[in-house]
């Protein structure tokens, strides 16, 4: 096993340290899974059309740019798969508020005719109208194109400087069987990734995973180990290429980790979605009757599988934020309505609330912390900022359903300061820190931590500096700078002239002027700068 000191350290390679400025607009997009049903009220024709309709009610208020669903539209797909219109009508909402969907073939629909049949109800995945329903092309979007024989079924499209990738690894619509990735496409997604800037986000997107939890199969094959020498170049090219996320389904609950390629030499966030359908699945365990621990080669190949966050029994969507090299991820979820493992046999009552917000930046670094482990590792710059995380642990103790305990994926990233754009920027006297992943599942306090950041002495006025009216800032609701204590979930607010000293409880804050550095205890993650607070 990798001593602690490794494991932290090879996480710097998550991140890439550019130095990006962001020109495009920020811009969000919707992710889903899959949407089954039976036949059972709240559904039709096999699929969950009324997770569907409450979905697009949400994407609609998120005011998303448009919606990847990432397979198993159907559960069954009747004769000349015919129920893939019925999923079809169901995005029409999503059109009439100027909403793009983009789907996925998953194995439920895996047959050349479904593949013929997707390809006719979507022709935006290839770029195409229908002239019997308009243009259902998102404005700006630019098609990158398709492996050969796969026209729209796996596809790329660019949209305000990012890179969407998605993949269909079933039957071809020429007959051909086909049921994982292969050397043609992962030849494809190399070049498409190789084509971008270095400067701009990219995502992957496939049905099956690269390892899941409940089933044994992947994008690659009937286990893990399946075609490692492909897997190594897949992998290669996404992490090589600064893909942090691949998106799936397939597992029917939301999942997080960090999955190393065979050869341990890549690593990629793989994010298994929460169900949108009738079913539930539960992670595999011990059996005695395979004679193995836990799970093994042939489920999550515990050695190349580093858990972040699962979530089992509820029905969940994505809000993806891309804005600069600054990518943000919120997982918004709703309890099944039978609190476990059940087949719904009627639509529940969906009340979604936000279960955790994740991210990473291009211009920012990566780091992995272990439970009990010190966040000291994390320290970053940015155009003459530096910010460090002097005291904190990482005292989480919550365990994955098979028992492997959770590990905190933390990310930095930045923004320059910019006088006047925002206004309220022009009491910052740092570039703007945002830090991710240090929360708890469904919770937005974090470990209690000490963050220190530099300063311009410049921006900074003397009487300020011993009044407490300047110093470690963080945004409030209007988008001013606040005391970042003022954040904090308890503690008591005490200001200190001078450097850190160990012992300093929740709250305190002070501005050490021999150092030109700011810092607080504090006990939440977001966007940081060193500031005049506001009145």
């Amino acid at each position: 096993m990798a001593s602690t000191h490794k494991i932290t350290t090879l996480a710097l390679a998550l991140g890439l340290s550019l130095s990006i400025p962001s020109a495009l607009a920020a811009f969000s997009f919707g992710v889903m899974s899959d949407t089954q049903w039976k036949t059972y009220p709240g559904g039709e024709n096999t699929v969950a059309t009324g997770i569907v309709d409450s979905l697009n009610q949400q994407f609609i208020a998120k005011k998303v740019k448009f919606v990847i669903q990432v397979g198993d539209l159907v559960d069954k797909e009747g004769t000349n798969a015919v129920n893939l219109e019925t999923r079809a009508a169901h995005a029409q909402a999503l059109y009439d508020a100027g909403i793009g969907f983009y789907p996925l073939r998953g194995n439920h629909e895996g047959s050349s005719v479904a593949a013929r049949k997707f390809q006719a109800l979507w022709p935006q995945t290839q770029c195409k109208t229908d002239p019997a329903k308009g243009d259902r092309n998102v404005a700006g979007v630019t098609c990158l194109g398709s492996p050969s024989g796969m026209d729209g079924l796996s596809y790329a499209f660019k949209y305000q400087g990012a890179t969407f990738i998605v993949l269909d690894q079933f039957n071809r619509p020429d007959d051909t069987p086909q049921s994982v990735l292969g050397q043609d496409q992962v030849d494809w997604t190399k070049g498409v990734l190789d084509a971008k800037p270095g400067s701009e986000n990219a995502f992957v997107f496939s049905h099956k995973g690269l390892i899941t939890e409940n089933h044994a199969d992947t994008l690659f094959g009937n286990d893990p180990s399946a075609a490692p020498a492909l897997q190594n170049q897949f992998m290669s090219s996404l992490d090589r290429n600064g893909v942090h996320y691949l998106f799936g389904g397939h597992d029917h609950m939301h999942n997080r980790a960090i999955v190393a390629s065979p050869d341990h030499g890549s690593r990629v966030q793989d994010i298994t979605a929460a169900s949108n359908s009738y079913k539930f699945y539960i992670p595999q365990v011990y059996d005695p009757s395979r004679g193995t621990d836990i799970n093994d080669i042939r489920y999550n190949h515990p050695p190349r599988e580093t858990p972040i966050a699962q979530q089992l029994f509820t029905i969940g969507y994505y809000i993806v934020t891309v804005d600069g090299p600054r990518v943000n991820v919120d997982f918004y979820a709703s309890p099944n309505g039978c609190g476990g493992d059940c087949d719904l046999t009627a639509l529940p009552n969906l009340k979604y609330t936000k279960q955790e917000s994740f991210g990473y930046s291009l211009n920012g670094k990566g780091f992995i912390i272990p439970q009990g482990m010190p966040y000291t590792v994390v320290e970053d710059s940015f155009a003459g900022t530096t910010a460090k995380i002097l005291d904190g642990v990482n005292g989480s103790t919550t365990s994955i359903y098979d028992g492997r305990p959770t590990t905190k994926a933390v990310h930095t990233g930045w923004t320059a300061r910019q006088i006047g754009a925002p206004k309220q920027d022009e009491y910052a006297a740092s570039n703007i820190l945002t830090l991710w992943g240090m929360a708890e599942l469904a919770a937005e306090q974090t470990d209690t931590y000490v963050l220190a950041m530099s300063y311009e002495p410049a921006k900074a006025v003397p009487e300020q500096l011993g009044m407490g009216g300047f110093g470690l800032a963080t945004r409030g609701a209007d988008g001013n700078w606040l005391n970042a204590v003022d954040r904090n979930l308890g503690g008591r607010k005490k200001f200190v002239v001078g450097k850190w000293k160990s012992g300093y409880e929740l709250g305190t804050y002070g501005v050490d002027p021999a150092t030109k550095t700011a810092w607080a205890v504090v006990n939440h993650n977001g966007d940081f700068a060193v500031a005049r607070f506001a009145k």
